[in-house]
Formats: C-alpha cells, sequence, structure tokens
C-alpha cells in the first residue's frame, strides 16, 4: 500500500508553489538512494535539505524541516540531466507526413509549419517540454531553440527563461541560429533564418542578460549554430570567438545522418568533424549533438579535444538515423550524455525513458553486457552536468544542488523486481512519471502533479496553439489536419 507523507496534519497542507523558497526539506527513510556512480547506494536513509542544497544523509535525522516526506516506498535518484531538445517542436509531435521520414525530408516539411509559431506558442511549447521533463525526473535541462521566423514580436529567450522559472526548472538553453537558407544551399526557408551581424548581436545579448556562471547557477547560456547544413563557415567561426569570450559553451548537431556527412563532403570538401576542427567549434567547453558517424580517428580526435557528446537514442530510433557508437567512444573516455531531443523526433520528453533506450539500444550494437543500469545512470547525471558545465549538478552528495528524482518503487508494475530498485526503474515499469521532483531544494512535481502551473491548462493550450499552426500551414499550402481529443 502506498504511503502518504507522514507530515500532511493541516498545518502542511499549504501549496508550495515551484517559486517558492520552502528552506528545508526532509525526505525521510528513503527506501533506496542511488547517489552516483562513485558512491554506495543507501537503503532507509534520510536527505535533509536546507536552502537549494543537500546538507545531510544519514539515518535518522533528528531536525525540524518545514516539509518532511515520507520516502520509505521510494527510490531517490540525483535530478536527471537532459543535454539535448527543442521545446517548440511538442506542438508538431505524431504528424502523419512525416511518421516514415528520414531527417532531411522530415525537416524540410516541418520548417514550413514551424515557421507560424509565435510568443504564445514559444511560451506553451516550453512549459509542455518541461513539465514533462519534470514529471519524468529531469532537473536540469537545455533546449536548442534555433528557429527566429520573420516577424515573431517576442524576446524568445525571456519567454523560455519565464516558463522555467514557473515550474522551476534549472535551465540552460542554447540560443541557436540559422543563416543558410534554402536561396543559398540550406536546408530551411528564408523566413525562419537571421543575418549573422543579427545573431551575434543578439547572441551576446542574451549572455548579457541571463548568464549566471555560479555554481548553483538556475541561468546558463549555450550558443549553438544549428548545424553545417543551416549556418555559414563564417557564423561559426564567428560564435566560437564570441563563446569563448564570455566563457560558455558551445553545441551543435554533428554526424547525424550519412546524409549530412555527405553534403559537407560535397559542399565543404570535408566531413563533419574535420570542417568543425577548422572553425576551432571543438574542445572541451563543446557538444555535439548525436553524433552517429564517426569514424575511428574522429573518435580519438574528440578524446583528445575532450569534446562531448549529447546522444539521442530515441531520436535516432524513430529517424532510423542510426546508433550512436556509445560504447567505442566511453572505452575511449569520451564523454558522453543523453538528450531526449525535439519532440518532434522522439514525440515525448520522457527523460526516465530515454535512459531506458539509451541503454537497450546499446545493447542492441554492441551486446548484453555492453552497458550497465550504473553507466546509463552516470551518462543521464554526472556526464549530463559535466557537459553542461554544472559543477554541484548530478550526485546526492551534501553541499550539492538539491536536484531529486523521488520515484515511487511500491506499485504493481515493479513487482517481483526489487531485488534492485535502482535497476528496476530502467528494466520494468511502464510509468516513468515521480512522486516528487525536487530542483534547487524547491519541491517542483508534488504526489505526481506539477506545483508551478495547471496541467489541465497546459494540455488544453497545447493541443490548441498545434491546431492554429497546422492551420496556418494548411492556409499557405495543402495538406491535412488532425483535430485534437
Amino acid at each position: 500500500m502506498e504511503h502518504k507523507p507522514k507530515d500532511d496534519t493541516s498545518q502542511n497542507k499549504k501549496k508550495h508553489g515551484a517559486g517558492e523558497n520552502m528552506g528545508s526539506v526532509l525526505l525521510k527513510n528513503c527506501y533506496y538512494i542511488w547517489p552516483g556512480i562513485d558512491d554506495e547506494p543507501l537503503e532507509n536513509t534520510d536527505i535533509l535539505i536546507k536552502g537549494n542544497q543537500i546538507k545531510k544523509i544519514e539515518k535518522n535525522i533528528i531536525e525540524e524541516a518545514q516539509r518532511v516526506i515520507d520516502c520509505s516506498n521510494h527510490v531517490v535518484l540525483p535530478g536527471l540531466v537532459n543535454t539535448h531538445h527543442h521545446f517548440y517542436q511538442t506542438l508538431t509531435r505524431n504528424l502523419p507526413a512525416v511518421q516514415n521520414a528520414k531527417l532531411f525530408d522530415w525537416l524540410v516539411h516541418l520548417y514550413d509549419i514551424w515557421k507560424h509559431i509565435d510568443e504564445e506558442a514559444v511560451f506553451y511549447s516550453s512549459l509542455l517540454a518541461m513539465g514533462e521533463l519534470l514529471k519524468t525526473g529531469c532537473t536540469l535541462s537545455t533546449d536548442h531553440h534555433y528557429l527566429y521566423p520573420r516577424g515573431i514580436d517576442c524576446d524568445i529567450m525571456a519567454t523560455q527563461f519565464k516558463a522555467a522559472q514557473i515550474l522551476g526548472l534549472r535551465f540552460s538553453p542554447a540560443r541557436g541560429s540559422m543563416s543558410l537558407s534554402k536561396k543559398d544551399g540550406g536546408l530551411p526557408p528564408d523566413s525562419v533564418v537571421q543575418d549573422e551581424e543579427t545573431i551575434l548581436w543578439d547572441s551576446e545579448r542574451v549572455i548579457r542578460k541571463f548568464h549566471d556562471p555560479g555554481e548553483l547557477s538556475m541561468k546558463k547560456i549555450i550558443l549553438a549554430p544549428c548545424s553545417p547544413f543551416s549556418v555559414t563557415r563564417n557564423l561559426m567561426k564567428e560564435t566560437v570567438a564570441l563563446a569563448r569570450r564570455y566563457n560558455v559553451r558551445l553545441h551543435t548537431h554533428l554526424a547525424e545522418t550519412a546524409d549530412e556527412n555527405e553534403y559537407c563532403v560535397s559542399v565543404y570538401g570535408q566531413r563533419p568533424l574535420a570542417l568543425m576542427e577548422d572553425c576551432a567549434f571543438i574542445g572541451e567547453d563543446v557538444s555535439y549533438a548525436h553524433g552517429v558517424f564517426f569514424n575511428d580517428d574522429e573518435l580519438t580526435l574528440l578524446k583528445e579535444t575532450q569534446t562531448h557528446i549529447a546522444h539521442c537514442p530515441t531520436s535516432n530510433m524513430r529517424l532510423g538515423s542510426g546508433i550512436c557508437r556509445v560504447s567505442d567512444m566511453r572505452a575511449k573516455g569520451i564523454n558522453v550524455a543523453l538528450g531526449v531531443d525535439g519532440s518532434a523526433s522522439n514525440d515525448s520528453s520522457d527523460m526516465l525513458g530515454e535512459l531506458r533506450n539509451g541503454l537497450l539500444l546499446a545493447r542492441v550494437k554492441y551486446g548484453a553486457s555492453a552497458m550497465s543500469v550504473d553507466d546509463i545512470l552516470k551518462m543521464a547525471t554526472q556526464n549530463g552536468a559535466k557537459l553542461l558545465n554544472f559543477e554541484r549538478v548530478g550526485k546526492i552528495r551534501p553541499d550539492y544542488a538539491a536536484d531529486l528524482a523521488v520515484f515511487n518503487i511500491n506499485r504493481m508494475e515493479y513487482a517481483g523486481s526489487l531485488s534492485d530498485p535502482a535497476a528496476a526503474l530502467i528494466f520494468s515499469g511502464y510509468n516513468h512519471g515521480t512522486d516528487y521532483t525536487l530542483v534547487n531544494g524547491k519541491v517542483v512535481v508534488d504526489q505526481g502533479r506539477l506545483t508551478g502551473f495547471n496541467e489541465d491548462a497546459i494540455r488544453d493550450k497545447a493541443n490548441a496553439l498545434s491546431l492554429k499552426i497546422r492551420r496556418r500551414h494548411i492556409s499557405h499550402g495543402s495538406g491535412k489536419i488532425g483535430k485534437p481529443c
């Protein structure tokens, strides 16, 4: 039988919204804690949180707290870290026209729909993606937003940070960019690209306005030209110079498909990684999304330069792009983290589900012993924190950020799996939602529900905006739309 939190007396039933600092939280008698790859799991142990940090991890902590949560039926993980996403794509999930398309065809079709997004679409798609991430155990996420439709009348980064603040997500978005439209040999239409001067000016603006380099920062900025087939070589170089002037991270899509390799060889006379090396877009401050088509020499270069990989297994399967050489990368010491990727090539923002797919896909390529649960948990926690440059995130330790994912293991779908409770979350179960998610010491998912925004309102608004965008697309072309239920 599920236990309700023991402290839920009348004086403790006050709603704690995502924006409220609760001061102290005590997770009492945690059934099982996976603190990180370097520390032994703990059983029947308490976690005391004060402010935004973990203060004690001990048995039988005797100390007053403003909120006490009975975790005797719960597995506690460090908050999961998502290193690649496109939030706006939540509004174009599961479109029949591209359910069976490969990447380039998929992009060409969807760009003509995405060009119709507006401020409201950015805000609610961000709430939707962030909400799903928080409810599946993710506490820190990036978002690679590279789409800036002509005429959109808002500060897109500010809109996304507003959503993150409302829901309580630790957020490190990538200011993406596209400068190479169809007329210049790229894939996107003219209406969603920007000129290089505008891109660089706004990239510097968002760094100066939002970036906080602190250890427990809730806001960090990344600069992220979209891909070798949507920006110029010059923009890559200028973005590198700007990012390093302000000491912020760099990110781009790279080596995702065989088509991309062929494009780069045809246009630049180089494979994608050689192009990045020429642009100085490589190093310990750089991460590449996907990285499916690297050869052995390129893996050696990634290791030597300490460049990171954001592995997106579900998206790669969905688009038939191939299987990232994760085991080869890990054997060389390359830092590989996890990303759910955009919700039009994954169709969900299920972070715990991404761990399961990552584990199983590695075994498809390399065999049953290729990846363990500890391996995939490390990728999804401390490796992700390292990629995004958050030093005190990704482990359950005193003085680390109080970012925790708390899953109820006392459910029918986990029966028979409790010989290894952390592994049960990956191998067993079908509901990947947390009972509680804590970010920066605040309870942002409480008994399975977001505390910062009404979930039904997010659902209804997202459905309405999805239909609105598709209708705009139909009015400018041809096709079919489906009504939301």
